[in-house]
């Protein structure tokens, strides 16, 4: 195992250790590797590249959520895991001559991660279902499905990299890509999944993934982007709630901090903090969502500057370093996927929550999202950002 990952941050990153150069990940020894195949082009380049490097390859995809109808929508727009996409990963094995699975996921999909959606929303919270589903299926049930198979480890097509150190323990990077860096969702993998987890393309910009589809005679070389969460293929949250929980689409007040009732709103579950757009009240100066409060069905609405905030609370703290980082620890820590790392100090720790504050105020912290620690590329951990605090 650990001379696999040696050879990773090898290559990965470059012999002479920049981590921009772009190389596809080398695995000098041939093993029996599972492939995560979600149908599309970054998935599907790996499990061509493992094969003609000589490894026996084997490609899982998993049934999560049946739409009933193609994945590509009439806004354009397209899911991960959705029928069509099933049978383009299909078409990849047998382009490839690699035996291919298919794994009934659907059930603990829409019980944990569906179904924690729904919650966290009648909660008051912004939830990442995506964050979810990498470590309830992917890199727990996949990867033990992986292990039934014989295999010795699970790739899948993210933009990311797994290296060793000098103590032969592993640590996540970030992508070289910085417009596809994916390490922000990796946070929850455990040290004994990173010894088991191969991320090919961590050395890659996404234009050289597809130039390599191509080059491999892959199908859907020019296939779009996954967009939206995938079991909301069009994006609308209000009508797949709805369809599946409409119980929690309930009115309530629109209120400011001081209490004053400025109309009524359709139901929590249509907001979220910073927002703007579709308050449906007007005080003459623009009004953005500042809090949601589940227990009073209430949406508190207010000017842009009450949206900073210095301070927060993350709870289910998972540390990716071999001992939890100390009370003082200096970082980077980043609120939403899309945003940059920023400088922090974690200021209290305990019982698997960490209180984190920022040297400058952050605008529009999400209780629901996640807050992901850095030290430069390195990924340290990361929590669930709570609505306390």
């Amino acid at each position: 195992m650990t001379s696999r990952f040696q050879t990773v941050i090898q290559l990965s990153t470059g012999i002479q250790g920049t981590k921009n150069d772009p190389v596809m990940t080398e695995i000098t020894k041939k093993e029996r590797i599972a492939v995560a195949m979600s149908g599309g082009v970054d998935s599907s380049t790996v499990a061509a590249h493992l094969l003609e490097q000589g490894h026996e390859v084997i490609g899982l995809t998993m049934q999560l959520w049946d739409h009933g109808q193609p994945s590509a929508t009439s806004g354009g727009s397209r899911t991960c895991c959705a029928l069509d996409d099933v049978h383009d990963a299909r078409r990849v094995a047998e382009t490839l001559g690699i035996p291919f699975y298919v794994v009934d996921k659907e059930q603990v999909f829409r019980e944990q991660v569906v179904g924690g959606f729904m919650a966290d929303y009648a909660a008051g919270l912004t939830p990442n279902p995506c964050i979810r589903c990498n470590q309830i299926l992917k890199f727990e049930q996949l990867l033990t499905n992986a292990t039934t198979l014989g295999c010795t480890a699970l790739a899948t097509g993210h933009y990311a990299v797994i290296s060793s150190g000098s103590d032969g323990e592993p640590s996540l990077y970030r992508g070289a890509d910085p417009a596809k860096d994916q390490s922000y969702f990796l946070f929850t993998l455990t040290r004994n999944q990173m010894q088991r987890v191969l991320f090919p393309l961590g050395g890659l910009h996404k234009r050289e993934t597809r130039a390599m589809a191509e080059r491999f005679g892959l199908h859907l070389a020019e296939k779009r982007e996954s967009q939206d969460v995938c079991f909301v293929p069009d994006g609308d949250y209000g009508a797949f709630f709805q369809q599946h929980g409409s119980g929690l689409v309930r009115p309530g007040p629109i209120v400011t901090r001081d209490g004053a009732v400025l109309g009524e709103h359709r139901g929590i579950v249509h907001y979220t903090i910073g927002q703007r757009r579709g308050l449906g009240v007007a005080v003459g100066e623009p009004l953005y969502v500042l809090e949601i409060r589940p227990e009073e069905e209430t949406v508190v609405v207010g000017p842009e500057q009450g949206l900073f905030k210095q301070q927060l609370v993350l709870a289910e703290v998972n540390w990716l370093e071999s001992e939890p980082i100390r009370v003082g620890r200096r970082l980077q820590a980043k609120i939403r996927y899309a945003s940059a790392p920023e400088p922090a100090e974690i200021t209290a720790h305990g019982h698997g929550e960490v209180t984190l504050r920022f040297d400058q105020p952050q605008r529009a912290v999400t209780p629901g999202q996640a807050c992901v620690f850095y030290q430069g590329d390195r990924v340290l951990g990361g929590g669930w950002i709570q609505r306390r605090g």
